[in-house]
């Protein structure tokens, strides 16, 4: 035998209730059905009702509401000459509600008893309707409502069962009745027949009141998800439904606010042993959750994520609690006696202190609740007044085979530490089902996301992208994002999620995902209108974990933001050199809040875009290597022109083939002036800890002052040829004594230098050809033949692929 139930969604429409009939003809094991009210009806009887005991009109209004809806539905689930008969008993119904609202709205009163009696209406409605479809579809059923079998106290609102009675009543019920029954959820009646509710979960406790006085072999409710889900999926969009839970897992997530069953509703099925299995109504073939007492110690340590995503914390505290009985037996029965439910409980060993969380509804009677009880104690001031924190929610991880795995609230801290969420408190019972943190709720969903990965997708690592430039650099990380999706997560288990794009126009941001295919048109068509404070205002209202912030840009004010990012737990990759080559204590800032809030400030493109220069030298320093010396030709600009400045052709013509090739900003001078290469070296000095300022590296300029000082780039170049006889004679004096000419950085003795050098054969630099970039380390462990990186250091390719190196480090160190 197998009692069922269907939820308000699966009854809330004619073509809906037709599924679940469905379903019952499917299934010939089926004795009893449970259902809720029409979806929704229920809360718009509270409200009807209240409205009504305010005086006010509007009542009649939701009133025909509700009418209509039962009316229209019995019209499409039974046929014309069948009608006249269901409309009439529904009628009858509404009528009687009608008149009973009436009553209200004259006395201007709703008591609770009153108020069982409105919204029983719901239950009575649907399920009647429920039969009368069922016979229509040929079952044999007969309508129960259930106030005749399950009686309860007079406790309304939310009564308790008399369980020997009931049970007597429902087994003689069903013995009388050979029929498919279709019995009201929710409600019951008391010593009197006086109409009561069964409280929240009603009609899910109906169900277990029912499978347990029958000894039903299992017990299904059916809903509108796929059983009961590792988290919710509103806030987890990976969240994935559990095979099997155990009751206590199943209570334990439910306490903390998991929509899987009210804990209650299942102590009449659990003392009898019965499985309770969650289906979902609208996917029928999917097996669902099988709650039950088959533990299995080989499974997963965590079964479920769950959060109340509004609580108070109270905190009482003071040296008058250390080592005093009874504190604890008089804070909790005082708040009993207000009927006040702790939700949360915590105290520090030193005794000092007791945390405990509650309804933030609650939170000011709570306070003065236990002030009241406390006040001889305040007043002595052995005890402080009692602390009130809001906007709180509490997230637990719960699992049978916690007790037996090691680790798992290491994991959970490290997931929450890796994305900057502070734990206000922690709590864990003696019996190791559950791990519980209060956090700050603005943090819920992230968290939420977060220990879900860690714990359900931990072989899989995702990282969310946003990315600011999307130009040459930006398009081409873009394509290489695209193109590498596939191997890095089939060979790392990482997974790279593009999630913001933005030009210096506008901006879009998709929390699932931006398609790489067509990013173009996406981005051209989007409405928003691109600033720095709004883009990342947005990223931090989506509350993703594991964030990194790109910036393709050489914006000052995007340079601006890593701070506010970085405090923000979102890590920072870039080729942007302002904020790394502007002032040390700026510098020393961000790599600081990198530190502090654990996540990563990387720049590695800023020194030889995709060479791994910054890298080699952290490796260097890190190992404790000594850095004698540092030189290095760091602009491919300047790389080119004086690789190609042989002789055969003047240095202006050089330049402005350097020009034409896209090698130098519009204006030469930029290039030329070597500041680029300053703040390249100054990078350099910084990782080896100096903490040197951009004044403070000497540029040994090579160009005339006449080209320093020519009005624009045409006066530049017309200036430039007049000086080509100067420049041919370095040359060709460096050429006389097997010399080339090399623009070459360098640091030494805690000073940065750049000048123009004429080297030999010897010398590291002598065949450096093209655009390429050259750095060479003299150390301690590298004295004579220092240790060199060479190759391309300029390029819209290899700086994106330095960027996207630098991403799969944060996905690595993350």
């Amino acid at each position: 035998m197998k009692i069922i139930k269907f939820g308000g969604t699966s009854v809330q429409t004619s073509d809906r209730i037709k599924g679940i009939i469905e379903i019952m003809k499917a299934d010939k094991t089926v004795r009893v059905t449970i259902c809720s009210a029409l979806g929704g009806i229920t809360d718009q009887l509270i409200e009807t009702a209240r409205k009504a005991a305010q005086g006010e009109e509007s009542y009649q209004v939701l009133f025909t509401d509700i009418e209509q809806k039962h009316l229209n539905c019995a019209r499409n689930l039974v046929s014309p000459n069948r009608q006249d008969k269901t409309l009439s008993a529904v009628k009858a119904m509404l009528n009687e509600l009608a008149d009973l609202l009436r009553g209200i709205s004259l006395v201007k009163e709703l008591s609770n008893r009153t108020l069982d009696y409105v919204v029983s209406f719901g239950e009575r409605l649907s399920c009647f309707l429920v039969t009368e479809a069922c016979k229509e579809a040929g079952l044999d059923a007969v309508y129960l409502d259930t106030r005749k079998v399950v009686k309860t106290d007079s406790n309304f609102t939310s009564a308790a069962v008399n369980f020997e009675l009931t049970n007597q009543l429902i087994k003689d019920f069903v013995a009388k009745n050979p029929q498919m029954i279709i019995a009201t959820g929710f409600i019951g009646s008391n010593a009197e027949n006086i109409t009561t509710t069964l409280g929240r979960g009603g009609s899910d406790y109906s169900c277990s009141i029912f499978a347990a006085a029958l000894d039903a072999k299992e017990l299904e409710i059916w809903t509108d998800v796929d059983g009961v889900m590792t988290a919710d999926p509103r806030k987890v969009p990976q969240a994935f439904s559990l095979p099997t839970l155990t009751y206590e897992e199943a209570m334990e997530m439910s306490h903390f606010g998991a929509k899987v069953i009210h804990p209650p509703t299942m102590l009449p099925a659990m003392k009898k042993n019965i499985p309770i299995i969650i289906r979902n109504t609208f996917r029928p073939a999917f097996k669902g959750t099988v709650i039950g007492n088959n533990k299995n110690p080989e499974g997963k340590a965590i079964k479920g994520i769950s959060s109340i995503s509004h609580i108070a914390l109270l905190r009482i505290e003071g040296s008058g609690m250390i080592g005093v009985a009874g504190i604890s037996a008089r804070l909790f029965n005082s708040l009993a006696l207000d009927k006040i439910s702790v939700v949360l409980i915590t105290q520090g060993s030193s005794e000092h202190s007791i945390c405990l969380a509650v309804k933030p509804e609650d939170a000011q009677k709570a306070k003065k609740t236990i002030e009241q009880e406390f006040k001889l104690d305040i007043q002595a001031g052995y005890l402080e007044e009692v602390i009130v924190e809001t906007e709180l929610a509490v997230v637990a991880v719960v699992g049978e085979n916690m007790r037996n795995t090691s680790g798992i609230a290491a994991t959970l801290f490290k997931a929450l530490g890796n994305n900057g969420i502070n734990i206000v408190a922690i709590a864990q019972g003696s019996s190791e089902l559950n791990v519980s943190v209060v956090i700050k709720r603005e943090n819920e969903t992230k968290a939420l996301r977060a220990i879900h990965q860690a714990f359900f997708l931990s072989d899989v690592k995702t990282i969310h992208l946003f990315i600011v430039g999307v130009g040459l650099i930006g398009a081409e990380l873009l394509a290489q994002l695209q193109q590498q999706a596939a191997f890095l997560l089939q060979n790392f288990s990482l997974e790279l999620k593009v999630i913001g794009l933005a030009n210096s126009v506008k901006y879009l941001m998709d929390k699932n995902g931006l398609d790489l295919k067509n990013w173009k048109e996406a981005l051209k068509n989007s409405e928003k209108p691109m600033a720095i404070a709004q883009f990342i205002q947005e990223m931090n209202l989506l509350g993703l974990p594991n964030m990194v912030f790109i910036d393709n840009t050489a914006n000052a004010e995007v340079a601006a933001s890593y701070q506010k990012l970085l405090k923000n737990s979102i890590s920072v990759v870039t080729p942007n050199k302002l904020a790394s080559s502007g002032s040390y204590e700026q510098f020393a800032n961000l790599k600081a809040e990198a530190k502090n809030h654990g996540v990563t400030f990387l720049y590695e493109t800023n020194v030889g875009a995709a060479l791994p220069v910054i890298s080699t030298l952290r490796d260097l320093v890190n190992s404790g290597d000594k850095i004698q010396k540092i030189e290095a030709v760091l602009s491919g600009t300047l790389s080119f022109i004086f690789n190609t400045f042989n002789g055969t052709q003047p240095f202006s013509e050089v330049v402005k083939q350097a020009k034409a090739k896209g090698y130098t900003e519009p204006d030469p001078r930029d290039d030329l002036g070597c500041t680029d290469v300053a703040r390249k070296i100054l990078i350099l000095a910084r990782e080896c800890g100096q903490g040197l300022e951009l004044a403070d590296v000497k540029i040994n300029g090579f160009l005339p002052e006449s080209c320093l000082k020519a009005a624009t780039v045409e006066d530049f170049f017309r200036e430039l040829e007049k000086n080509d006889t100067h420049f041919e004679n370095l040359r060709h004096q460096a050429a006389k004594e097997n010399k080339v000419l090399r623009c070459i950085a360098k640091y030494e003795n805690g000073k940065a230098t750049i000048s123009l050098q004429a080297v030999d054969a010897n010398h590291a630099f002598y065949n450096l050809s093209g655009s390429d970039n050259i750095i060479a380390f003299t150390t301690a462990r590298y004295p004579q033949r220092p240790l060199v990186v060479r190759g391309s250091g300029a390029g819209a390719e290899v700086t994106a692929a330095g960027v996207f190196a630098d991403v799969i480090r944060v996905g690595n160190y993350l």
